[in-house]
């Protein structure tokens, strides 16, 4: 088995982000992957992936802050994602 190489994980990433299992967190995980996993380091990259093995609800409460992030699994990329906005989109915000 070969290694995956960068774009590949960035593909990857940015597909398994789109298609979380509620349509909720497809648009915040999705938006923010198109944003970010292009210009990622390999490092934050690993990070990202690791964000993604989380189930939908504790990321959802984390991000929208209904939940504190557990110290074990506070990040930045993490914090990145929870400073990324489309969540007030789906709150009842404007998008313009």
């Amino acid at each position: 088995m070969s290694e995956e190489t960068i774009e590949n994980k960035r593909k990857r990433l940015i597909f398994r982000s789109w298609h979380r299992g509620t349509r909720e967190m497809d648009l915040i995980m999705g938006s923010f992957a198109d944003q970010n996993i292009p210009q990622m380091a390999e490092g934050d990259l690993a990070l990202y992936d690791d964000i993604l093995q989380h189930p939908d609800p504790d990321l959802y409460n984390w991000i929208t802050g209904k939940e504190d992030v557990p110290a074990n699994y506070a990040n930045t990329v993490l914090d990145q994602l929870i400073a990324h906005r489309p969540h007030e989109i789906l709150q009842g915000g404007n998008a313009e």
